[in-house]
């Protein structure tokens, strides 16, 4: 899930003929495991990612952007990747010091099976966002308006829908010169109508990541540490009570599990073109 009024391909295909080559740009990468706020996609292993962003003079942009994952696939649906479709408007002022950034944003899961009642909720999510920010730091706001926030369902029983859940962030970029730079990020997701349960823990967390990123000319590499205060029992064969909403298993969600909100050091490239 690419962290930044969904926009269809076709619609930005259409629009082709009046976008000039230097207003397009392109990212190819690669990452030792794949986290969407704290939490990994791909149970703790590597992703292919890449995206494409249209930018218009004035403020407007749309993009899209594809990661490989397995969550949909381990637990009880299908399909191994991820499709982000996103568009916007964002403006400087102040002298450029201050911007701001306002859009939407649809995370898509093609080919991911039918809801299964009171367990997966269709996992496809859309977000509207807000941003603002100061030089190197940024404050950013997402609130889910669909029926349910990447596949949670709500309540103790499992059959409430997750819309209205929200995430609040703040993230830096700090330049240190000579390609070299600091990343820091902190949020907290709140999972609406989680709660906890016998079985399970409230689904919602605060996460934190701290990294640093190395410009080696031909590309971007990047490692950092991400971690989160989602809490509960992870074991294999799956705990029979107080078990986190974050250990997740393999094949069907049956062997396997992990705790999928834990520490985890992470190591990127990034290409852009």
């Amino acid at each position: 899930m690419k962290a930044p009024l969904a926009i269809s391909l076709a619609a930005l295909a259409l629009a082709a003929p009046c976008i000039s080559y230097a207003d397009v740009t392109a990212n190819l990468g690669v990452v030792s495991d794949y986290r969407f706020r704290g939490v990994s996609q791909t149970h703790e292993k590597a992703a292919l990612q890449g995206g494409v962003d249209y930018s218009n003079p004035n403020g407007f942009y749309a993009g899209a952007w594809l990661s490989t994952i397995t969550w949909v696939k381990d637990f009880t649906g299908k399909g191994s990747t991820e499709v982000d479709l996103y568009g916007g408007y964002k403006n400087a002022f102040a002298g450029g010091d201050w911007n701001y950034d306002v859009g939407a944003i649809t995370y898509i899961y093609p080919g991911k099976g039918a809801a299964v009642p009171t367990i997966l909720a269709n996992p496809n999510t859309t977000e509207l966002y807000g941003a603002l920010g100061y030089k190197w730091l940024t404050v950013k706001y997402s609130h889910t308006v669909s029926s349910n926030f990447v596949g949670w369902y709500g309540g103790p029983a499992y059959n409430q829908d997750t819309k209205g859940s929200g995430y609040l962030e703040a993230n830096a970029t700090y330049d240190l010169g000579n390609g070299w730079g600091l990343t820091g990020h902190v949020g907290h997701q709140k999972v609406k109508n989680s709660v906890t349960t016998a079985a399970a823990l409230d689904a919602s967390y605060t996460d934190w990541k701290l990294g640093v990123t190395k410009d080696v000319g031909f590309g971007v590499v990047g490692l950092a540490y991400s971690d989160t205060d989602a809490t509960g029992a992870c074991s294999n064969p799956f705990p029979a009570a107080a078990a986190s909403s974050y250990c997740w298993g393999k094949n069907k969600n049956a062997s396997d599990y992990k705790d999928v909100a834990g520490g985890q050091l992470v190591l990127s490239f990034l290409k852009s073109f």
